[in-house]
């Protein structure tokens, strides 16, 4: 998004283009800064998110052996027919029963095998024939979740991706500045709205990077925002702090039955709204009583009207319950229900509609950000917003190599008043103190970055 003028040595200005220039180079030098610890993660958040973006439809081609089934005139087999032969197939403690969301869709049960590991087994629910299994959350596209959100890498790993969020945000504020324009005259729009030179000239490289981010800064914030929930320090944070004494409901819903000290991201998954929402007890004096079995339990989903696709967790206690839960494309469709594992009521039906309102816009802005809430324009769009965000990475990276001074890191020159690259830090340090790590980083960076001057300082 910058357009980095040279800035050309003359005789003294006066003081207004003087602080003027000073302004520009010293939000030049941190929109630099902020490149270089951002555009790395940039790139690979924009590939994992664009493939992520069309989750099903690979999943669906890459596991169509497990996924996709014939469809036939006959009705699906019950769920207990379905379980008894994956427990045939893999003996173990049966924790979870998944309906095909489509008539064509396989039917999906979870079993904790003999060590305790999660296994998804996968059936035909027409012939009740076993497809195969992988480990839970073991696909493609699981995986591709994973790298995308670093969980793979472990807990410091998925901090970085909270500094690149917030870092991220600080690049299209700088970055709009830099880019807009100052000129006037008929070349006004040149690395404004059009791209001048050809692929040789440094020019060309600058110009697309000054478009491509102008025309794509409102996504990169909108993403870095609606991705910041998943965060582990503010993320967690915000969770506690938007459902309110770790109770996970969200307040004026009102909760009359009692509650275990299980959560329901504990059951799998679920949404950020509802990781600390305590799931239910079944009534203690019915434990004489025969529980319902798992027909019974998705006959009572089904009548409710969950969403297709939706997911059965089984009780693993005599007090435990029987949760169904779906989060499809649609937000509004949102839906978990927790049935008494006796007399098969429901104990609480929560809906998206219940939640409060920043659980409500959070929640929203997660399925946008995935791609889901509009169908295939979603898609689409942030597709082309993340090839953008790649070839905005790329074009920083060719300019910077074809500026920067030979053996040397080519960091934009220090305003002469100081007084204004504190302005700006300060300016800067807003962002660091709602987003903690943030803050923690852009400090980190102000003390190399004065380490870096005083080494040149003293070499001259």
């Amino acid at each position: 998004m910058q357009t980095h003028h040279d800035v050309a040595a003359s005789s003294p200005r006066p003081a207004p283009r003087r602080a003027a220039q000073d302004l520009y180079l010293a939000i030049w030098r941190w929109h630099f800064y902020a490149g270089l610890l951002v555009l790395p993660f940039l790139v690979t958040l924009a590939v994992t998110g664009a493939l992520y973006l069309f989750n099903d439809e690979l999943d669906a081609w890459w596991h169509a052996d497990l996924k996709r089934v014939s469809v036939q005139e006959q009705a699906p087999l019950p769920p207990s027919t379905l379980l008894a032969a994956a427990l045939e197939a893999q003996p173990g403690t049966p924790l979870k029963y998944t309906a095909p969301a489509t008539p064509d869709a396989s039917a999906e049960i979870t079993i904790a095998d003999p060590q305790g590991e999660p296994i998804a087994v996968y059936l035909d629910p027409y012939r009740g024939e076993v497809l195969g299994w992988l480990p839970d959350r073991g696909t493609l596209m699981w995986t591709v979740r994973h790298l995308h959100s670093l969980r793979l890498f472990g807990p410091i790993a998925r901090g970085l991706i909270e500094i690149a969020a917030g870092w991220s945000i600080l690049l299209v504020g700088t970055g709009l500045y830099l880019w807009w324009p100052r000129r006037s005259g008929s070349s006004r729009l040149g690395g404004v709205l059009s791209v001048r030179g050809t692929p040789r000239r440094r020019l060309f490289w600058r110009d697309t990077h000054a478009v491509s981010g102008v025309l794509v800064g409102a996504f990169i914030v909108f993403l870095a925002v609606t991705g910041m929930p998943w965060s582990n320090l503010w993320g967690g944070k915000v969770n506690e702090w938007a459902n309110g004494n770790n109770f996970g409901y969200p307040a004026g819903l009102r909760v009359a039955v009692p509650l275990s000290d299980e959560h329901l991201d504990h059951l799998g998954p679920t949404t950020w709204s509802l990781e600390r929402a305590q799931v239910p007890l079944s009534s203690h004096d019915r434990h004489d009583a025969a529980p319902i079995d798992l027909d019974q339990a998705v006959a009572t989903f089904e009548r409710l009207g969950l969403h297709p696709g939706y997911a059965v967790n089984l009780p693993s206690t005599p007090d435990g319950v029987f949760t169904g839960s779906v989060y499809p494309d649609d937000v509004a469709q949102q839906r978990v229900v927790h049935l008494d594992q006796y007399s098969g009521e429901p104990l609480l039906d929560m809906r998206y509609a219940d939640y409060g309102p920043l659980g409500r816009w959070l929640e929203w802005g997660i399925n946008v950000h995935l791609g889901q809430q509009f169908g295939r324009t979603n898609q689409i769009v942030l597709l082309i917003a993340c090839l953008a965000m790649v070839l905005l990475a790329v074009s920083a990276a060719i300019m910077w190599w074809k500026r920067r001074p030979s053996g040397k890191l080519g960091t934009p020159p220090l305003p002469k008043d100081p007084k204004i690259l504190r302005g700006v830090v300060a300016i800067l340090a807003l962002g660091g103190v709602i987003f903690p790590l943030v803050g923690a980083s852009l400090l980190a960076m102000l003390v190399l970055d004065r380490l870096w001057v005083w080494q040149r300082q003293r070499r001259l």
